[in-house]
């Protein structure tokens, strides 16, 4: 009988240290980021907006190289914009803004191109920026048209896609507040424990953020969690 306790014993050993070793293997594995499709580095994106916020869409103040494959720009009052998305472009419109020579990203090249000549793939299973419904564009038809076979959606010119986000916008603006309100609770926390106290007062998100960086407000942020000290500072 204590043979068998022993042989116990010693199988429930190897299979306590087993899973302590699998355990420790799991916490070691570093953890790997997910690059987003819309993502470039930054010295591959082309901004075409001046001035300290340069690197924040002017609308919703994230930061423009992360969505980068999505980026829209257009001359409004003289000024050059960039947008993260044409929802943004959208947005602004809606707000009286006139916008024109709207250029887009071509995916493909990484340039900006005439959005009025661009053909455009919506709905593909890549992941859309400020939209359940994505929308990406092509110098190039041919290289929508792959682009389609390869992730779905449809192939459509500039025109479609900006009257489908105008058809989405109300249903996208909800799920963006209700987004950006969660981002802003938690920024507010994050501005209590790593950012120093101001009173100053921001018009947008990117405003916001470009003061942050100026200044130093805050420290050892990341771009997710500086978009949420932006949205916070911006709408408290």
């Amino acid at each position: 009988m204590r043979k068998v306790l022993l042989v116990l014993l010693a199988i429930s050993t190897m299979f306590t240290f087993a899973n302590a070793e699998e355990v420790k293997a799991v916490a070691e594995k570093p953890k790997k980021m997910t690059k987003m499709f819309q993502t470039v580095p930054a010295d591959k994106a082309t901004i075409l907006q001046k001035g300290d916020a340069k690197m924040f869409c002017p609308e919703c103040g994230m930061t423009l190289p992360m969505f980068y494959k999505t980026n829209h720009a257009a001359t409004v009052d003289g000024k050059v914009k960039q947008y993260c998305s044409m929802y943004c472009v959208v947005e602004d419109a809606k707000k009286g803004s006139k916008l024109t020579d709207i250029k887009v990203v071509d995916v493909e090249s990484l340039k900006f191109i005439d959005a009025s000549k661009a053909s455009y793939v919506v709905g593909s299973g890549k992941k859309g920026t400020m939209t359940m419904v994505s929308k990406y564009a092509f110098a190039n038809r041919v290289n929508a048209e792959a682009f389609a076979k390869k992730n779905g959606g449809e192939v459509t010119d500039y025109a479609g896609a900006y009257k489908l986000a105008q058809t989405d916008f109300d249903k996208d603006t909800a799920m963006i507040t209700k987004k950006q309100g969660m981002m802003a609770k938690k920024g507010e926390m994050m501005y209590g424990k790593m950012c120093q106290a101001t009173d100053k007062k921001f018009a947008t998100t990117a405003e916001a953020k470009a003061f942050m960086i100026e200044s130093k407000l805050c420290k050892g942020l990341n771009p997710k969690q500086a978009q949420a000290v932006g949205l916070y500072l911006k709408n408290r």
